[in-house]
């Protein structure tokens, strides 16, 4: 696959891309109420600014793809938009979420900034169709069950929908049972489709249905995985945060501990600048 010019991802006033200052989509795996939204996206907007790098607030208004039918799904996408809205109102920040439908399209590019479509659904023709038409910009998660160069039909279908703002996001595939790994040759050959690359360092540590009931995961793991893809060269990163993951009713194995983030973020950041001027 011969690569072409990366094109930029612009999501309001701020740009992902070759040479631009690392984009950070951060925040709670699923939005709890306004006050823990509110608290969370001002203390990441805080560490950005501190480190200089650029803040997308993410939350979810809906786990669909819970393992267990009576796993707390989120707000509800009517609440958690209003919700969504306030942060982007009151603290000046983009905001990101993940819809599940094709239907909620609409809806939702009305508030956010970002589309998420999720890598479950990252082949769905009618859900990339639906998100173009918002003429908002789009991150897609690599489906699990993907190779990177399989996302050319993907970037094709978001291109045939009008999309123009795009970012390609690796979060592993699937390795035997409950067990994800990531190629981190994924961001070479994904970035080779004209557009920005994003590293999903939370999931990629997910144990699929791990708990039985629920997906585990290991946070522990994260930090290594985030330095190796600042090192292969990455334009966003991905990280769900959270002040209490051990008691978050979502994906609290694998989320980060707020506390520790701004150290976390430092060491990457110095690797990137690294990689950066070796080049």
């Amino acid at each position: 696959m011969s690569p072409i010019p990366v094109k930029d991802c612009r999501i309001g006033d701020l740009v992902a891309g070759e040479g631009r200052p690392l984009l950070w989509i951060a925040g709670p795996c699923v939005i709890e109420s306004r006050d823990h939204a509110m608290r969370h996206a001002e203390a990441l907007g805080a560490i950005a600014t501190k480190a200089g790098v650029q803040l997308v607030y993410k939350s979810s208004y809906d786990k669909a793809n819970r393992s267990s039918g009576g796993s707390f799904r989120g707000l509800g996408m009517d609440e958690g938009l209003r919700i969504l809205a306030d942060v982007k109102a009151h603290l000046g920040v983009p905001v990101l979420t993940d819809f599940h439908t094709p239907d909620e399209a609409q809806a939702v590019g009305e508030v956010v900034d970002v589309l998420q479509v999720p890598a479950f659904l990252c082949r769905q023709t009618d859900m990339l169709l639906a998100a173009a038409a918002t003429g908002k910009a789009i991150n897609v998660k690599k489906g699990q069950f993907l190779a990177p160069w399989d996302m050319k039909n993907v970037v094709d279908k978001l291109h045939q929908g009008g999309a123009t703002n795009i970012l390609l996001t690796e979060r592993g595939v699937s390795f035997g049972y409950g067990a994800l790994v990531v190629d981190m040759r994924s961001f070479e050959i994904m970035r080779a489709l004209g557009h920005p690359v994003c590293f999903d360092a939370t999931h990629a540590v997910q144990r699929p249905g791990g708990l039985g009931d629920r997906s585990g995961g290991d946070r522990r793991e994260v930090p290594a995985l985030a330095r190796a893809a600042m090192a292969v060269g990455i334009d966003a990163l991905f990280t769900e945060v959270h002040e209490d993951p051990d008691h978050a009713p979502s994906d609290g194995p694998n989320m980060l501990v707020l506390a520790e983030v701004p150290a976390f973020l430092a060491r990457l950041l110095a690797i990137r600048e690294a990689a950066r001027a070796a080049i």
